[in-house]
């Protein structure tokens, strides 16, 4: 499920990013690009409770680690892709 999300939000992004590149309004690709980044961790959240529960301490220490890391920086990258158009207007107005 978090694959799933997690492609969404990719295509979002890039969809939000078209979207201002064309002119067109792109905030509501760049609130599905945020809401699924945000989806995505969310499943990932429930897929490490489910090993906690089942206990498999193995599946927690090989995943968690790396997964973390790779989490918070896609997060991080996903956040800043999304807010780019925003930004990019703010530094045409001034």
């Amino acid at each position: 499920m978090s694959l799933i999300l997690g492609l969404i939000a990719i295509v979002s992004t890039f969809i939000n990013l078209y979207m201002y590149k064309t002119g067109k309004d792109y905030k509501l690709a760049m609130a599905m690009g945020l809401s699924f980044t945000a989806l995505t961790v969310c499943a990932v959240n429930s897929l490490v409770s489910n090993w906690v529960k089942a206990e498999d301490w193995g599946a927690l220490l090989d995943v968690v680690p790396t997964m973390e890391k790779a989490l918070w920086f896609l997060t991080i990258v996903f956040i800043l892709l999304n807010i780019v158009p925003i930004l990019l207007e703010l530094k045409d107005k001034n």
